[in-house]
């Protein structure tokens, strides 16, 4: 994936600055001002008669282009809105619609002017990290199984100057945190995306040992078939048992804070594909079960951010692998299997995979003695039915933590909303056979599969994030990189940061 770097010049007078493009974002009902305004003379008036004519309206997110001159050979103006009503939502509109521009550009480089802006230091610098986040977003383009790519876009660099109220250091810190949340985005997209027969367990292994010989702080093991059958976690084996392709426990660990510092845990469905196995699904877009591991892949991305990010806190990811296949050795409905923490399991209905998997990693993931656990997994299509794909269902066996990852995901735009888990839900687990199923009456989907999993997270505090709405879209079909925006910023708001 070829992407732009960004840079922090110490200074730039922007009448004064060469440049393929040149990035202006305008507030509605404002005169133009400094820089803006010689650059505005420069260009005999171009930009005031743009928004006199109204070619350009100033209204957030969105944008015109102009002609330029010999020195900036492209303008691109984005509204603002009016000054007063600018907010996180508004900051997040102009920076898509900033990448969505250059993105399109046939310039090789970019200057983003925000010298200007009625902006408070703090704001500014939330908007630098969102510029390059979305940036980086609108510049991803998948390519791996393409024999001729299109639509590549130019754009290989972008730089800011420093500001009064924002020094040359702290430009440098926000683009380096939208770079990382940026760069984390497109690989959780990147793994998405890829078909299942390339992305397998096995690989998805690979990618982790490759991750880990990048970085000195992050060490990887895995768990092979042989290792989980000696644990006893005979709930994610059952699983791929109908799969020629072998399960696997990949484990991240990353050691950024103190060593007796209990780590932050991050356990992702990794299901890289699912049929449905003997309770096999309906053919029609059963191809979109390749991104079944999108609670893997964001594991995945927010690593590598945390990483590149070197947060001074300990962080341990894993991802439940595997590959849910119908056939002569799948696990059929009315199975039941053990899980690692001993209770036992009556499989109802072998599409409720997932949870399957987790509960087995979230009962590994206690060995580590966390200080608090988050997973993530495209758990139901219920979830939709409730929010769209608009939010991400947080449920949780903590207010803290719930109330942590509601306010990082408003941070970041990258929003959930909280339901409930409550007992009443568990008597839908009940079971005749087993020490429960794995499946609810019919009711509440969503809440009755976190109920599930709640009942193999008692001894820590656990969240647990439904992502099935959220992590990929049908149209236009692709990974979104979501949850990765809000585990990073609720994971820097816990290193203090």
């Amino acid at each position: 994936m070829s992407q732009p770097s960004f840079t922090a010049r110490k200074t730039a007078n922007v009448a004064q600055i060469t440049t393929s493009c040149l990035v202006v974002p305008i507030f509605k009902g404002l005169k133009l001002k400094g820089d803006i305004a010689k650059l505005d003379t420069q260009m005999s008036g171009a930009i005031t008669r743009a928004i006199e004519l109204g070619d350009f309206t100033a209204e957030v997110g969105s944008s015109a282009s102009l002609l330029g001159n010999d020195r900036v050979q492209r303008i691109l103006l984005l509204g603002c809105g009016t000054a007063k009503e600018f907010d996180l939502s508004s900051s997040k509109k102009l920076a898509q619609a900033a990448g969505k521009s250059l993105a399109a550009t046939k310039a090789r480089e970019a200057h983003l002017a925000l010298e200007s802006l009625p902006l408070t230091p703090e704001d500014t610098s939330h908007l630098l990290e969102t510029l390059a986040t979305e940036v980086l977003w609108a510049c991803y383009v998948y390519t791996e199984t393409l024999s001729k790519p299109k639509n590549l876009p130019n754009l290989a660099k972008v730089s800011v100057a420093a500001i009064p109220e924002l020094t040359l250091g702290k430009v440098r810190k926000a683009l380096n945190a939208g770079v990382a949340i940026g760069e984390g985005v497109n690989f959780t997209r990147q793994l998405g995306n890829l078909p299942a027969n390339i992305c397998t367990p096995t690989y998805l292994s690979k990618q982790a040992r490759a991750l880990g010989r990048k970085h000195a702080k992050l060490s990887v093991s895995i768990l092979d078939e042989k290792k989980m059958r000696e644990l006893g976690m005979g709930s994610l084996l059952s699983v791929g048992h109908g799969s020629d392709e072998p399960s696997q426990l990949i484990v991240m660990e990353y050691k950024g804070g103190k060593a007796k510092d209990a780590p932050y845990a991050l356990v992702g469905k990794g299901i890289t594909f699912d049929t449905g196995g003997i309770s096999l699904k309906p053919g029609g877009k059963m191809d979109e079960m390749k991104f079944d591991m999108g609670g893997a892949s964001s594991v995945f991305g927010t690593v590598q951010a945390v990483v590149n990010l070197d947060l001074p806190i300990n962080v341990v990811g894993i991802v439940a692998a595997a590959e849910n296949m119908p056939s002569g050795r799948a696990t059929k409905p009315g199975d039941v299997v053990t899980s690692m923490s001993g209770q036992t399991i009556e499989i109802l209905n072998t599409d409720a995979e997932g949870r399957l998997v987790l509960c087995d990693a979230l009962t590994y993931v206690g060995r580590y003695k966390p200080k608090e656990v988050v997973d993530i997994a495209t758990l139901t299509g219920a979830i939709i039915v409730s929010l769209g794909h608009e939010a991400s269902g947080i449920f949780a066996n903590d207010d803290d933590l719930a109330n942590a990852l509601l306010a990082a995901g408003q941070r970041s735009h990258d929003r959930g909303w909280r339901m409930p888990i409550w007992q009443e839900y568990q008597k839908q687990l009940d079971s005749r056979f087993a020490d429960m199923q794995n499946i609810g009456a019919g009711t509440a989907g969503s809440v009755t599969a976190a109920c599930f999993l709640a009942r193999f997270t008692e001894k820590y505090k656990w969240a647990h994030l439904d992502v099935a709405g959220t992590s990929f879209l049908s149209s236009p079909k692709g990974a979104t990189g979501r949850p990765v925006p809000m585990l990073v910023e609720y994971l820097r708001g816990r290193a203090g940061q």
